[in-house]
């Protein structure tokens, strides 16, 4: 691992497009009128300095793709919590738990979501009655649908199922709109402890 980086990689590190660029061509033009130095020289400097901020941007590329994994991963992780969590809450009676630090813990109910889906029998026919896009369009059919005159036309060319989805209830945690203290903070790190 290269510790310090080459002056030209960070010269070129801090190009913009909204900055003058005059000092970093007059810094390139010396590097190539430099006599000292053989051109193999001259082009391995100017190489390499282009190839780290390169390792620089496929090591950053890397780096973020795992975080977005790993931020994925959280966020299942703490919705698989919520629900568990809830589940236990309801199993014991449980709406709402108050705390010190943390303000307290409520439960969300679960909820039901019920979604129209389109199944096109005849989409040729569907689209010969204007309710097209490049493919049947769905938004107008939904809408047509709910009118006596699209029931009637399209009774024949659509049908519909209607799904319910549940979303499980979830916890919920609020916060004091305090700034914690050190000594909550201590408390906090006492209670982990001792659970734990």
């Amino acid at each position: 691992m290269k510790l310090i980086n080459y002056k030209l990689e960070n010269q070129i590190e801090y190009l913009t497009k909204d900055k003058p660029t005059k000092f970093f061509k007059e810094y390139l033009q010396g590097i190539l009128e430099d006599t000292s130095k053989a051109y193999y020289q001259k082009a391995d400097y100017v190489g390499l300095s282009m190839n780290e901020l390169k390792a620089k941007i496929d090591t950053l590329s890397q780096s973020i793709k795992q975080f977005q994994e790993y931020k994925k991963k959280l966020s299942t992780s703490l919705d698989i919590a919520k629900e568990i969590i809830a589940t236990v809450f309801l199993d014991n009676g449980i709406e709402r738990i108050d705390g010190n630090i943390v303000s307290s813990i409520t439960l969300t109910k679960e909820a039901r979501k019920t979604k129209r889906i389109l199944d096109i029998l005849d989409s040729n026919e569907v689209m010969r009655l204007g309710y097209v896009k490049f493919e049947p369009d769905i938004e107008a059919i939904e809408k047509a649908l709910e009118t006596k005159e699209g029931l009637k036309e399209l009774d024949k060319l659509v049908s519909t199922v209607l799904t319910t989805i549940t979303v499980p209830a979830k916890v919920k945690v609020n916060i004091k709109h305090s700034i914690i203290s050190d000594n909550q903070i201590d408390e906090l790190e006492n209670i982990i402890e001792d659970v734990a």
